[in-house]
C-alpha cells in the first residue's frame, strides 16, 4: 500500500474517533442502553439505509435473483467469498490461530487453482473449513473493547472497533485496490448485488416477525460479533457490556462447544 493510502487510512480513523467521541457526548444520557449510547441517532442512519435498501438495494438484488441463474449466482458467491479468504488468513494469523491459517491457506490455494479462481468450492469438498474474520474481531482478541455500537450510512451495523478495522482492512481487499477503475467499480456493484441477494429471504422473515427492526438487527450483530471473537456459539445476553475486551470473556459451565463447520454456499433456485 503507498503512502498516501496509509495517510488516508490514518485520517479516517482519526476522523472517526473524534466524531464518534463528539456525538456520544451529545447522545448518551442516563436511561441510555450501555451498548447503544448513540442510539438516537443511529436510529436515523439506520432508517435512512433501510429507505436507500427498499429504494435501490432490495429491487436491483430481486431482479438479480430472478434473471440469473441459481448455478451462476452460487459461483459469483464462491468467488468473492474466496477474495475474502485472503482477509480471513491475515487474521487468522495475527490471532495466532495456526490451524485456522493453515486450513484458509489451503483453502485458498485449492479453490483458486482448482476451483478456476474460486468460482467452485472444491475446499469445502475437501472438508478444509472457512474460519472468517475480520481486523475488528482480530482487535477484539487483542484486549481491544468494542466501544458503543454505531450504524454506519450504507455499511450498516458497527462498532467504534469494528470501525477502525473497516478502515484498515481497506489495504487488503483485492477488489477495491485493482487498478483498472472499470473493473474495480464493476465487481464492486457485482459483490454488492449478490451480499444483498444472498439476504432476501432472511430480510423478509425480519419485515414479518420484528417489530422493532433497529434493535433486532442491533443485537444480532453485537451477538454474532461476541461469538465470534470467542471463538463459539452465541453468548448469554449477561456475559458481556460494551467496554469490556470481549477476547477476556469465559465460556460459562454449559455452553456448546465450539462448532465452526464450512458450509458451502447454496443459493435456492
Amino acid at each position: 500500500m503507498n503512502s498516501l493510502a496509509l495517510k488516508q487510512n490514518r485520517v479516517c480513523i482519526v476522523a472517526i474517533g473524534l466524531l464518534l467521541g463528539v456525538l456520544q457526548g451529545c447522545a448518551s444520557g442516563p436511561n441510555a442502553n450501555p451498548a447503544d449510547p448513540l442510539e438516537p441517532l443511529n436510529r436515523t442512519v439506520f432508517q435512512f439505509n433501510d429507505g436507500l435498501d427498499r429504494a435501490i438495494f432490495k429491487p436491483v438484488a430481486t431482479a438479480y435473483k430472478n434473471v440469473t441463474p441459481a448455478p451462476v449466482r452460487t459461483g459469483v458467491g464462491n468467488f468473492f467469498e474466496n477474495l475474502l479468504d485472503v482477509r480471513t488468513l491475515i487474521n487468522n494469523v495475527l490471532q495466532a490461530k495456526p490451524q485456522d491459517a493453515v486450513e484458509t491457506f489451503l483453502r485458498l490455494g485449492v479453490n483458486t487453482v482448482f476451483g478456476l479462481g474460486g468460482l467452485l468450492d472444491v475446499g469445502s469438498e475437501m472438508d478444509l473449513e472457512r474460519h472468517p474474520q475480520d481486523f475488528g474481531q482480530t482487535l477484539g482478541v487483542w484486549g481491544i473493547g468494542s466501544g458503543p455500537y454505531i450504524v454506519l450510512p450504507v455499511l450498516g451495523s458497527s462498532s467504534v472497533r469494528d470501525a477502525v478495522g473497516t478502515v484498515i482492512e481497506g489495504s487488503t481487499d483485492v477488489v477495491t485496490n485493482l487498478s483498472d477503475v472499470p473493473t474495480r467499480n464493476s465487481l464492486t456493484v457485482l459483490r454488492v448485488v449478490d451480499l444483498r441477494a444472498g439476504f432476501l429471504q432472511a430480510s423478509e422473515l425480519l419485515d414479518l416477525a420484528s417489530l422493532d427492526k433497529y434493535a433486532f438487527a442491533r443485537d444480532a450483530y453485537l451477538q454474532r460479533k461476541r461469538a465470534g471473537i470467542a471463538g463459539r456459539g452465541a453468548p448469554s445476553a449477561l456475559e458481556e457490556r460494551f467496554d469490556l475486551p470481549e477476547g477476556s470473556q469465559k465460556t460459562p459451565a454449559g455452553s456448546p462447544p465450539r462448532t465452526n463447520r464450512a458450509n458451502p454456499r447454496a443459493v435456492p433456485k
